[in-house]
């Protein structure tokens, strides 16, 4: 740990000699604490093996990203490196407050501000993961095409490594233009792993965003996932129709887009996402 407290006293300017860690949980890639030092100063670290380090790298790129949209707030980054045969990320600590309408609404509001903003292309500028699935981001103009060839049928190809294959996927990525023939999204700056978990308010009910997957994309896939496993309340959705409108296919294009989340957590931990992806597809190529 004394390497790590040297890396924060290099990047804050200030001695940081850590006093106490206490565990947090809720994830299940990354080792995650909070770190106090002697003089009170709190910061939120994360460990991981060594070659996690680009990941780190991604995700730092991510949270500055975010930040710098002056819209929805993220943690700041401090520092991140690597320590014998492990990487390390440190943000700083927000203390978590009680989620409540208000911050549900002001969550809801400034992220379709942060949606509104249109970015250069689909992708983004470098590789980084979802979970601790890779996730290719090669810059394209085309979003069907990226949706496509690099969300969809590179989950596709990790599944079939697995042994598992789907039916009528050949069938359901040649026809994907159909589902944007008559919407035609810009790329927005997305989270990218928007589920209740990566979503919370601090102390003062303000809404902040972490553990990013990010790249620019349709909104849409943003909001689609937190559909996936809740935790997001009608005043967060009314607030963000209110600032953004979403596309009136958006309830058709929610399934293509959450697709990719159930491969990916087959992917990461198989069991019952087989089905649920299988059924996402069979639905799917119902509406063609």
């Amino acid at each position: 740990m004394s390497e790590i407290d040297d890396a924060i006293s290099s990047a804050t300017g200030v001695q940081f000699k850590s006093q106490s860690s206490s565990s947090i949980g809720g994830g299940c890639i990354n080792q995650a604490s909070k770190i106090q030092s002697v003089d009170g100063r709190t910061f939120f670290l994360k460990i991981n093996q060594a070659s996690f380090l680009p990941f780190f790298e991604a995700e730092a790129i991510a949270l500055k990203e975010i930040r710098a949209t002056q819209t929805i707030m993220a943690p700041d980054v401090i520092t991140h490196g690597v320590v014998k045969d492990q990487a390390f990320l440190v943000l700083e600590y927000i203390e978590e407050g009680r989620s409540s309408s208000g911050s549900q609404k002001n969550l809801g509001t400034l992220l379709a501000k942060m949606h509104k903003i249109e970015q250069p292309f689909f992708g983004w500028e470098r590789d980084n993961c979802i979970g601790a699935t890779p996730q290719p981001n090669p810059k394209t103009n085309s979003w069907s095409e990226f949706y496509r060839d690099h969300r969809l049928a590179f989950q596709f190809k990790l599944a079939q490594s697995k042994g598992r294959a789907f039916e009528g996927v050949q069938k359901m990525l040649e026809s994907i233009e159909s589902f944007f023939s008559d919407y035609s999204p810009h790329p927005s700056l997305l989270h990218g792993d928007l589920w209740g978990g990566n979503a919370s308010c601090d102390s003062s009910g303000v809404p902040f965003l972490y553990d990013p997957a990010s790249y620019y994309g349709d909104r849409e896939a943003d909001l689609a996932f937190t559909y996936m496993f809740g935790g997001f309340s009608s005043s967060f959705y009314d607030a963000y129709n209110q600032e953004y409108p979403l596309n009136s296919g958006f309830s058709q294009r929610k399934t293509l887009y959450n697709l990719y989340h159930e491969l990916n957590h087959f992917n990461l931990f198989g069991g019952g996402y087989a089905s649920s992806a299988q059924s996402s597809i069979d639905q799917l190529l119902s509406q063609l």
